[in-house]
């Protein structure tokens, strides 16, 4: 029987927000923050934060997610019925194709889908050996004209989301849903402003969840802009290297063992003390983490730290397998240990430390 934590977890998942749609993800976050909350805010793009004042007014601290989960948009629809879509955030061809997904419609209507694929029957040896190019994609929802379609109410813009549903695989602590990349950043965000309000802190905090960051890390430079934080955290995923085929050289973090620290991606040199006082406090409290080097990657970080004036900032992430995919897995035990460490290391950005981290 699937428990109240899943049951949240479940949900985020299952929301459909792509960049620039992030409304159900948006609605949820409020609705849990705002009773935790002495404000909501919310930047001019659609990201919002939760501020709560702690024993002092200062520092700033912000510490947040990205809302949206990489899909697609509608772009045409064929004589036949057949819908051509435009992908949102990176994708690989060849996880693509005879998936299902979700249109969603301006008056949020959902309609269920699959992407087109020719059998093997009619292609040439060479061509089998060929991926199919994206532009060359449909997605078939049963419908047999163009008239069809639009009485649907489908329209070019509308939002496409993978189409799967959450579960525990097979009784172990492995979870399988759509949009971990990043949904567990945002429940993470939330739990650890649930502490934080439990426990006292002695700053201003801010849990923030940041709009279209699969198609640049646009939101984060809005919201934290406007917070104008001392001190700034991605709470993000990152690539998990240990499935077969998986080289060293191209992740080599491991489900279940701990939270990732970014030390370098291609958006950031993690600020150098602010890393150290994270990875040092792991290790006095035991709390299991894996530094990560992701060259051709990155995270909200990457636009946090070059907010106003410069803000140090450090991207925290979880190791999640399949990435950008329908079917992405993540360990329970990274979420837990992410929200314990999170939860620690702003408790202990006091002002003295905060000063000290910011001169080096």
């Amino acid at each position: 029987m699937i428990n109240k934590e899943e049951l949240f977890l479940k949900r985020l998942t299952q929301a459909k927000a792509t960049p620039g749609n992030e409304q159900e993800v948006r609605a949820i976050f409020k609705e849990i923050a705002a009773p935790l909350a002495d404000e909501i805010i919310y930047d001019g793009l659609g990201g919002i934060a939760a501020k709560h004042k702690g024993s002092f007014e200062s520092p700033v601290i912000l510490f947040a997610s990205h809302m949206d989960e990489v899909g697609f948009m509608v772009t045409n629809i064929t004589k036949k019925g057949f819908i051509k879509f435009q992908t949102l955030g990176s994708w690989w061809g060849q996880v693509i194709l005879a998936q299902q997904v979700t249109i969603t419609t301006r008056s949020r209507k959902t309609i269920h889908g699959v992407i087109g694929s020719k059998p093997p029957h009619v292609l040439t040896a060479k061509t089998r050996k060929k991926p199919v190019d994206i532009k060359d994609m449909f997605i078939d929802i049963g419908a047999s004209s163009k008239e069809e379609v639009k009485n649907w109410g489908i329209a070019p813009g509308d939002m496409i989301t993978p189409y799967i549903n959450y579960r525990r695989l097979n009784d172990s602590k492995y979870l399988l849903a759509k949009a971990w990349d990043n949904r567990i950043g945002t429940a993470v965000s939330l739990k650890v402003l649930e502490n934080l309000v439990k426990t006292g802190h002695p700053n201003t905090i801010f849990a923030g969840a940041n709009v279209q960051e699969e198609v640049g890390l646009r939101g984060a430079r809005t919201l934290t802009h406007l917070i104008k934080p001392d001190i700034a955290f991605a709470l993000d995923t990152g690539i998990a290297g240990d499935t077969p085929e998986m080289t060293p050289k191209e992740a080599d973090s491991a489900l279940g063992k701990g939270v990732q620290i970014v030390f370098f991606d291609a958006s950031i040199v993690a600020h150098t003390p602010l890393r150290n006082f994270v990875v040092d406090l792991a290790k006095e409290l035991s709390i299991p983490y894996q530094p990560c080097f992701t060259p051709g990657g990155g995270t909200d970080a990457g636009q946090m730290h070059l907010s106003r004036n410069g803000i140090p900032s450090l991207a925290i992430t979880i190791p999640v397998r399949y990435l950008h995919s329908h079917t992405s897995i993540i360990h329970e035990d990274d979420y837990h240990e992410m929200i314990k460490l999170v939860t620690e290391v702003i408790q202990r950005l006091d002002a003295k430390t905060v000063i000290k981290l910011k001169q080096g």
